[in-house]
């Protein structure tokens, strides 16, 4: 009996987040905060083979679609920070309206509801897939995925791709 495994690849127009950040290069230099309007591509893997599925597929394309572009809404319209950097410090102003951020030498007032707090050290394109690629996998994984790749673009041939779980 042959090993069978199915992927699907999706690449939708709508799987996209556009969001202002800045990369910290090294302990001295870092970009200007500036944003992107980045583009999103899946792909999920599958250990069952199609041959032997009752309806000829592994997961419905449907259902895959809607989480994926819940998680791109979700950071879509936002200033995303590293909340992990070292030198990343931030207290919530008097009227609880903004976040006062401190970064080295640099100071910002940012609204607290246009402002997302991640996970991670940078917010570089790696570091935003495998942020991402990890959060798509904990909700795919029900849904029959074994592993999933992320790969997100953040300019025309500029991308990163991750991939987690397991085949």
């Amino acid at each position: 009996m042959s090993n069978h495994s199915t992927s699907l690849h999706l690449a939708k127009q709508n799987f996209k987040f556009s969001s202002a950040h800045f990369l910290i290069f090294n302990a001295t230099e870092a970009e200007m905060l500036h944003g992107h309007n980045y583009q999103v591509q899946i792909t999920v893997h599958s250990s069952q083979s199609v041959r032997d599925s009752e309806n000829g597929y592994f997961v419905d394309f449907a259902a895959l679609k809607k989480i994926v572009k819940s998680h791109c809404d979700l950071w879509d319209e936002h200033i995303l920070l590293p909340a992990k950097h070292a030198d990343m410090k931030h207290k919530v102003s008097v009227d609880k309206k903004n976040y006062e951020i401190h970064f080295r030498d640099r100071f910002y007032s940012l609204p607290i509801t246009e402002t997302i707090w991640l996970p991670i050290t940078n917010t570089s394109v790696e570091q935003l897939s495998l942020l991402l690629a990890e959060n798509l996998f904990q909700e795919f994984k029900a849904l029959g995925v074994v592993q999933l790749e992320v790969e997100i673009q953040e300019t025309s041939g500029q991308s990163a791709k991750s991939i987690v779980g397991s085949n």
